[in-house]
């Protein structure tokens, strides 16, 4: 070719690859293997170029250690069950799994165009009948483990989708794909016991060395060690049985300060009050409409109702509280009850402002750092120091000394067991994970109920138990409570009439154990120990960081849980050993306003730049640019990677999302940017190609481009391996431009030629593979091993030494390294800068610093 032809050259090397069977992962004890997983896609139906900066960041790295002598395990899946798609066949009276597995075939027709170095051989959905068969195989072996287990609890009840919600995923009051108010209701549900590991969770983190600082923070503050007293008030005038109400808090030392005992509207004194009282049970029910997240809880109204029932205080059985039910309390943390200590709580605060009570403070500033301090029963806000703060008790445990909240709270833990309050103890804010979800597109529960027999757990050669696939969406719920012929069997046990557990698992947890399945797809066990020993740990996993928490922390249980279990090896209780989290690809939005007074967003080809503005191709009128916003169909701001791999090839599109910021940061894409990096493919492959045509004979400047060269492979190599893909890309634009102007001859720009394809094969493994064979390269670049630099070719023989006259600088010479300093001094003093500005006089001084400067006083 006489130019750059992408459209030419990546279906030419795709079909190469493919056909060559480069990269199918294969074990090798001869060398050393090499997992790296990019965290698999939901099939939505497209690709963005989020998903491309992604997935190359990935493949720069699998295509890298395949270089450097590796068995690399780059594989690629579908996290394919899930509400949207249920969404979907309700809204078009389709099928989910049409909807999904079209979805999968137009994404796998996306992304193959991008040259990934994926062994689509792995390839798997998580709706694969293969696939959670065996993940309710794993759920039947944790189930005669005791990890699973079933009860009564309260949850998330979306009242459109019909389903449980995680707290995480209920924003704002409301359901995240319905937008329904989320209601809170009792329901049998399964649970995986993730709260028995919160210990080892929390401590192993630490040996996450590879783990970004932020994650593992999330992390620990998600498991939530805490330590307190946990105590009971005794009450008067509550009903039968509720004499006691149990109480933990991690603030004892403000025990002092109390001024009402709060319960959850879940609380089991809460539920008993509303049978015979139609108020609390309105109370309650409006409370269970509420959010749970913290977010909501911070900032809703806080709202309660006086029970009548009082509590005395455990050092002064005169002092009494009254109980109140509370919209701000929880069930599922601590006790479902708390004691109020206005001053030193915000919620509290607002909710004794709101219905008169007492405040009164523990603790203020230290000595002398009142400043303009407004004790909270004088107006002033709640007084919340960080426990590490030196603080001065006022009604403390010990003393009015100054001392940390920490301290404090030892003291009255102490003080409290000393006289018979309470026990000083641990608690995680982790909680059990609820995986029942009442929908039909999802893994189902293998277990059947029977009258004679209980809950019966479906025997493993009977799986998968198979989603039926003749249901229909035209009413709200879960079509597998209404399908006779599925939920009517006979029980595994007695063979009498029963019904199969309707709930399906949540989509958590088909993404915790994907990545031990890659090792071996088709194995009719979850796992093939023997694959998962040589594959296993993942070495490089790389996603976003919204799945910093549930996702990996999902992950790290069933790691624990596969290897209690016997499918995974002792070595992978920590499933990833490094881990990293990309920026975002951003783009500006393009703004109208409407007739009707709303905004109009127009996508980005349908916008010109021009002399500063942004105006409508259709009518020339100007639009409004908001610069650098994270990409959004909503707003029509997404670029679609399948245009710009038909106007700019794959290579291009990889390239410039690597190129223009630090992977960890985000990227603004820009039509600019695009080209930008297109034309400079373009100015490689003519340097390249005049490379492999040049006849010149061998020139004085061989060794200089070859010094060149070796420096790049150093510089691009450490580039790689720290994940600075923009630095070694900016060290490559820095090479080609030393090999354009080289004074060298053919061979030797063939050689450095030759090592640029090689450095830029992982970028742009396309490109890299054409100039590979216009060079003369043997067989693939992607087999070949990765060029090794000279560390002797890297050192300097000589050294430049800047001149200064009397500390102006004057001139510089190249002297060789070893150079005795007399013989510098004297070179110095040679050059003719020197000797014009000495006229003739001798200098006072000549200091010689070796290697770095040369200083004449005259």
């Amino acid at each position: 070719m006489s130019r750059y032809s992408p459209a030419e050259i990546e279906p030419k090397w795709q079909q190469a690859w493919d056909e060559a069977g480069t990269f199918e992962a294969r074990r090798s004890d001869d060398k050393p293997k090499y997992y790296v997983l990019e965290m698999f896609p939901y099939p939505s139906g497209r690709i963005h170029i989020g998903h491309v900066r992604n997935y190359t960041m990935g493949d720069v790295v699998a295509r890298y250690k395949l270089a450097t002598g590796h068995s690399v395990l780059h594989p690629m899946g579908w996290d394919a069950f899930g509400m949207p798609a249920e969404n979907a066949a309700m809204a078009s009276g389709g099928h989910p799994k049409d909807w999904t597995y079209s979805n999968i075939a137009d994404m796998r027709g996306q992304m193959k165009p991008l040259g990934l170095s994926i062994d689509w051989s792995r390839e798997f959905a998580t709706c694969d009948p293969d696939y959670y068969g065996q993940q309710q195989a794993l759920f039947l072996d944790f189930l005669e483990k005791g990890l699973v287990y079933r009860k009564n609890a309260v949850v998330n009840w979306d009242p459109v989708d019909m389903t449980v919600l995680a707290n995480e995923q209920v924003e704002n009051g409301r359901g995240w794909r319905s937008g329904a108010l989320v209601e809170r209701r009792e329901l049998t549900q399964w649970f995986f016991r993730i709260s028995d590991y919160s210990e080892e969770l929390l401590e192993a983190i630490e040996g996450l060395d590879d783990w970004p600082a932020k994650v593992k923070a999330m992390q620990a503050n998600w498991i939530g060690k805490s330590r307190g007293l946990q105590f009971a008030f005794s009450t008067s005038d509550a009903p039968e049985g509720f004499d006691r109400i149990e109480v933990y808090t991690t603030r004892p030392d403000t025990l002092m300060g109390a001024s009402f005992v709060g319960i959850s509207p879940d609380h089991p004194l809460a539920r008993a009050l509303e049978r015979d009282n139609d108020e609390i049970a309105a109370f309650n029910a409006d409370c269970r409409r509420m959010g749970t997240s913290e977010e909501e809880l911070e900032t809703a109204e806080k709202r309660g109702f006086d029970t009548g029932i009082t509590v005395r205080h455990p050092f002064d059985t005169s002092w009494e509280l009254p109980v109140y039910i509370a919209n701000f309390i929880l069930m599922d943390y601590g006790t479902g009850a708390i004691f109020g200590c206005p001053a030193h709580d915000q919620r509290d605060l607002e909710f004794a402002r709101k219905y008169e009570l007492p405040v009164s403070t523990v603790y203020a500033p230290a000595m002398g750092e009142e400043g303009t301090f407004i004790l909270p029963e004088e107006g002033g806000p709640a007084y919340v120091p960080p426990k590490q703060e030196t603080v001065r008790y006022i009604k403390g445990f010990a003393g009015e000394e100054a001392q940390t909240g920490e301290q404090g709270v030892d003291a009255a833990i102490a003080f409290c067991e000393e006289n018979g309050v309470g026990q000083g103890v641990t608690k995680f804010r982790l909680r059990d994970w609820g995986l029942s979800r009442q929908r039909y597109w999802g893994c189902p529960i293998p277990v059947v109920h029977c009258e004679t027999c209980g809950v019966v757990p479906e025997k493993k050669e009977n799986l998968p138990v198979r989603l039926p696939d003749d249901v229909s969406f035209d009413q709200p719920g879960n079509p597998l409570d209404r399908h006779p012929s599925w939920r009517d069997v006979s029980c595994p046990a007695c063979g009498a009439a029963a019904k199969r557990e309707t709930d399906t698992m949540d989509t958590f947890v088909d993404s915790s154990w994907y990545f031990a399945r890659f090792t071996a797809p088709r194995a009719e066990t979850p796992t093939d120990l023997a694959e998962a020993e040589y594959w296993m740990n993942v070495d490089q996993y790389i996603g976003g960081i919204e799945h910093a928490i549930l996702h990996l922390l999902y992950s790290r249980f069933f790691a624990r849980a596969m290897q209690m279990t016997g499918h995974l090896p002792a070595k992978s209780s920590e499933p990833f050993n490094a881990l990293f989290t990309q920026g975002m690809v951003t783009h500006a939005i393009y703004k109208t306003t409407g007739a009707d007074g709303r905004p109009v967003y127009h996508y980005p080809e349908d916008v010109e730049l021009k002399d500063g503005k942004a105006l409508l191709r259709a009518d020339g009128s100007e639009v409004e640019v908001i610069p650098s916003a994270k990409m959004s169909k909503s707003k029509n701001n997404v670029v679609d990677p399948v245009a710009i791999i038909g106007q700019y090839g794959a290579d291009t599109a990889r390239w410039f999302v690597l190129s223009d910021s630090p992977p960890e940061r985000d990227v603004e894409w820009t039509a600019s940017g695009a080209e930008a990096a297109n034309k400079h493919l373009a100015r490689v492959f003519r340097i390249a190609s005049e490379a492999a045509a040049s006849e010149a004979p061998a020139k004085p400047g061989d060794e200089d481009l070859l010094r060149e060269m070796h420096k790049a492979i150093h510089d691009v190599t450490q580039g790689i391996e720290s994940f600075g893909f923009n630095a070694a890309i900016a060290r490559l634009y820095a090479f080609t431009s030393t090999l354009s102007k080289a004074e060298a001859g053919g061979e030797a720009k063939r050689q450095a030629a030759r090592a640029l394809a090689q450095l830029m094969s992982p970028m742009t493994p396309h490109l890299a593979e054409e100039l590979w064979a216009l060079l003369g390269g043997e067989g693939l670049i992607a087999n070949a091993p990765w060029p090794v630099a000279d560390e002797a070719m890297m050192v300097e023989d000589t050294v430049t030494l800047p001149i200064q006259v009397n500390g102006k600088r004057r001139a510089e010479i190249a002297v060789p390294k070893d150079m005795d300093k007399g013989e510098v001094e004297k070179t110095a003093l040679a050059h003719h800068a020197v000797v014009k500005a000495l006229d003739g006089a001798e200098p006072k001084k000549v200091i010689v610093v070796p290697g770095r400067i040369v200083n004449v006083v005259i």
